[in-house]
């Protein structure tokens, strides 16, 4: 009998809706044995990173190492991986790729096309993404529906097709003032930038801080329009 990913998916998403996120994490590492988180250091994701650290949950925890990422996160790569005292497994892209990359775009390439700016995400994040997946039976990810237009609607649990696995959203319903109590509760180590006007914080050439009113990802690619502000990794361009 074929696996009816949708199905699953959408009973996990029921089951999820009434129980607090640290039950939906234990839910996912307890039916799920090679369950791969990815982390972009990001507030959500050390939130996420804090409760399978505390919980000594069997979720790989990985992040894609771009190779233009603020030095800042870099940094709490280490601290992160010290003071909660859990492993945090790299990907970085080839270097194959980047030659190849700057030959066709120019080093910078993705200030001056949309398809360069893709082309530059695909390399540096969703080829090794597809690494750090390719054994995995779910992933679990820190997207919430505040962050942006684009997440507004994101489930707990959904089938990826993209992938062939389970892809789960623990932390959707929270909100910013959730994550804060979070994090400030349990000490989590976050990035110095938050504190400087950065909520969402990617590669260093691809992210500004955001100006008063402006939504958490509005520092994200700035420069292209709003609809097509995502890296492929969660949205399809």
């Amino acid at each position: 009998m074929s696996y009816n990913g949708e199905a699953v998916a959408t009973k996990l998403n029921d089951q999820m809706k009434t129980l607090p996120a640290a039950e939906r994490i234990e839910l996912i590492s307890k039916q799920f044995p090679h369950a791969v988180f990815t982390t972009s250091l990001g507030e959500e994701d050390q939130a996420i990173t804090g409760l399978i650290a505390k919980e000594k949950l069997a979720i790989e925890i990985a992040t894609l190492h771009t190779g233009r990422l603020f030095p800042e996160t870099v940094d709490l790569i280490k601290q992160t991986k010290i003071q909660l005292g859990i492993d945090i497994k790299e990907y970085h892209p080839l270097e194959a790729d980047i030659a190849n990359y700057t030959s066709e775009y120019g080093r910078d390439g993705f200030y001056y096309s949309v398809e360069g700016r893709h082309a530059c995400c695909h390399i540096r994040k969703i080829k090794p993404l597809q690494n750090a997946l390719s054994k995995a039976d779910a992933w679990v990810v820190g997207l919430r529906r505040e962050q942006s237009q684009n997440r507004s609607e994101v489930p707990f649990a959904e089938w990826s097709e993209d992938y062939n696995l389970m892809k789960f959203n623990p932390l959707a319903d929270w909100t910013r003032a959730d994550l804060t109590v979070f994090i400030e509760q349990n000490d989590i180590p976050i990035n110095p930038l938050h504190a400087k006007g950065f909520p969402s914080i990617g590669c260093e050439p691809c992210t500004r801080a955001i100006k008063p009113g402006e939504h958490e990802r509005a520092g994200r690619w700035w420069w292209e329009n709003e609809e097509k502000r995502e890296c492929g990794l969660h949205v399809k361009q």
